[in-house]
């Protein structure tokens, strides 16, 4: 039997962030990515809900042997969903898995704002394994922009932050101000 895949639709797509085997491109029908508020912390967690007319590009790779500790400790506050069925890709067959905000870590506080570090770590991650057509469609098929964003951009507190070049950098920027909705905050601010 064939070890089992992750889809990553987020911080997994910066193939920077993990060294998990094989990874390539593939879809995932039926659900689309949100920005959810938590109980967990003071940030924003990005995640997947079920949309029946939404297919959302992400990267497929294996968990080696089974071996979902050390995935599912950084995907802590997920639960493992089996998309198995609704997961285009050209490798292996084998069960697939995507990680989503489990409900009772939902929270209905507005002030968990998007870490600028965090996004700018899933944009490069599409510009770089996508380009920038899919990198924009990230933009278009996700939903929660109405969240506030943190500039932490100098002084990143997301854990696997990443430097961007000036024109991924540039790229993040503009799609935010098409998507942005309410807008950036400083990290002085909020202190």
């Amino acid at each position: 039997m064939s070890d089992p895949l992750f889809f990553g639709y987020g911080s997994l797509v910066n193939l920077a962030t993990h060294d998990y085997a094989d990874p390539h491109p593939a879809r995932l029908t039926g659900w689309r990515r949100v920005w959810r508020r938590t109980t967990l912390r003071d940030a924003a967690f990005l995640s997947v809900e079920r949309c029946d007319t939404t297919e959302i590009a992400g990267i497929v790779a294996r968990v080696p042997g089974a071996d979902w500790a050390a995935l599912d400790a950084r995907e802590a506050a997920y639960a493992r969903r089996d998309v198995t069925q609704t997961v285009l890709h050209p490798g292996q067959p084998g069960p697939v898995a995507v990680y989503e905000v489990e409900d009772i870590h939902l929270s209905d506080r507005d002030d968990h704002p998007i870490l600028q570090s965090y996004l700018d770590v899933v944009v490069q991650g599409y510009l770089r394994v996508f380009g920038e057509t899919e990198a924009h469609s990230f933009f278009e098929t996700t939903h929660g922009w109405d969240t506030p964003i943190l500039n932490d951009r100098d002084d990143p507190i997301y854990p696997r932050a990443q430097a961007l070049s000036a024109e991924e950098t540039d790229f993040v920027d503009q799609a935010l101000t098409r998507f942005g909705g309410t807008g950036m905050i400083s990290r002085a601010k909020r202190a």
